[in-house]
């Protein structure tokens, strides 16, 4: 009987811990998410670029 109760005690701590690095995997991964939507709104502005001369205001297409 000592047994089944050690072993399911084994089995709960392995739970636990398993518990405990999916929650540090999640915070991990929002604040990657967080940093890369900071960059990108950081980078959208100066990514806009004004268009220069008639370049590909007129397109061919023949059917």
């Amino acid at each position: 009987m000592t047994e089944s109760i050690g072993s399911l005690a084994v089995s709960q701590s392995y739970e636990m811990l398993g518990a405990a690095l999916a929650k540090t995997q999640q915070k991990q991964e929002a604040q990657m998410t967080m940093q890369l939507i900071q960059s990108a709104t950081v980078a959208a502005p100066t990514a806009t670029v004004s268009p220069v001369g008639n370049l590909g205001k007129n397109i061919d297409v023949m059917v």
